[in-house]
């Protein structure tokens, strides 16, 4: 299903081809930039390194995603497991501590242009997209928790950049809402992420077969944001044909950060880019074929040989002729056709059965 998709449908993100048949790998950058310009920096050089097709940032304010209240509902309380997350007293104070300049944009946009690696960012509101578009952003993606914002998705779908729809906290009528806005704004640039929205994602709750059953349903290529630790998940998903993944990534060293409890350190993110392009070359093309190194190996399998000397004019019978190993002979499916016919010639032991010998 995947590489039929990928055939039909496939575009780029800025000059990279999404959807075409290689995983297109995205390093997210999340919180991991701890409010320093020269950690971004360094972590869109790693990501380079690292071998990512992009980086992806988020762009907001506390103020564009939340309000500043001590309300109840606005209470972390819920987080209690989180030792993360749950010290904040609101969501206005970790947004705020989440969040980065949004005056860094620019350059952050212009580092990734210079080492050729795309970047584009999760806008959480109308005014991100507006910002946004200023610095020809490539691509924009839907976070899990804005799949319900019919606004920002009118907005973004109205730019006609392609467009990413993670699937974290939605059921499938927010899904099909979210698409239905998206196409009738004109677009169909859309790749959809599956998702599992809890940090770090427990391993036997990635669903990861979800990747064919949304393909199948929606029409649309699918790939994975994966908040799992390690890379199992991700692996497995590029084995069942992911477009895209999408992973956190941060340093390689002890400073903890927002989202460091979740997040791949560099090396590790490497290694899994890695592994991922050896699966990539193991699973091959969506076309039956003899691969390339097997070709040598036709001649072992079989074909008819004369087994005992054939006098012109005798019959061939089970007898005088057997089906062997190499593969120059006359092919097996002509064994029972030719038995009780006769030779034009001498036939000898060991010698290729040809149908031209034979008076058929």
């Amino acid at each position: 299903m995947q590489k039929n998709l990928q055939n039909k449908n496939y575009f780029k993100i800025g000059n990279t081809k999404v959807n075409g048949g290689k995983t297109f790998v995205v390093a997210e950058i999340s919180a991991n930039h701890n409010n320093s310009f020269s950690r971004l920096k360094q972590l869109i050089y790693k990501a380079k390194e690292a071998g990512a097709d992009a980086v992806k940032l988020q762009t907001f304010t506390a103020d564009t995603i939340t309000l500043n209240s001590n309300n109840a509902d606005f209470s972390l309380g819920y987080l209690k497991k989180n030792k993360n997350w749950r010290k904040f007293k609101n969501y206005y104070q970790m947004y705020k501590v989440a969040s980065m300049p949004w005056e860094w944009h620019k350059d952050l946009f212009k580092l990734a242009k210079k080492i050729k690696i795309e970047i584009f960012s999760s806008p959480f509101d109308e005014s991100a997209v507006d910002f946004l578009e200023k610095l020809n952003c490539v691509a924009y993606k839907v976070a899990s928790s804005e799949i319900t914002h019919i606004p920002l998705l009118e907005k973004i779908a109205k730019t006609k950049k392609p467009v990413i729809v993670s699937t974290g906290l939605a059921k499938e009528n927010d899904i099909t809402t979210a698409l239905k806005i998206l196409k009738k704004n004109g677009n169909k640039k859309i790749i959809i992420l599956k998702c599992n929205s809890s940090y770090p994602a427990k391993p036997q709750e990635s669903d990861i077969k979800n990747i064919s059953y949304l393909e199948k349903k929606f029409k649309f290529p699918v790939g994975l944001s994966d908040h799992s630790i390690g890379d199992t998940a991700a692996i497995t998903a590029v084995s069942l044909g992911a477009c895209m993944l999408e992973k956190h990534i941060n340093l390689s060293d002890k400073v903890k950060t927002l989202d460091s409890f979740f997040s791949t350190p560099y090396k590790k993110f490497k290694e899994m880019i890695k592994k991922i392009r050896e699966v990539e070359s193991i699973l091959g093309i969506y076309k039956y074929r003899i691969s390339k190194g097997s070709i040598p190996n036709l001649r072992s399998r079989r074909s008819i040989y004369v087994s005992k000397n054939i006098p012109k004019g005798g019959s061939i019978c089970e007898s005088n002729i057997k089906i062997v190993r190499p593969s120059f002979g006359l092919h097996p499916k002509y064994y029972n056709k030719i038995i009780g016919k006769r030779v034009k010639r001498n036939l000898l032991k060991g010698q290729r059965l040809k149908v031209q010998y034979i008076k058929m």
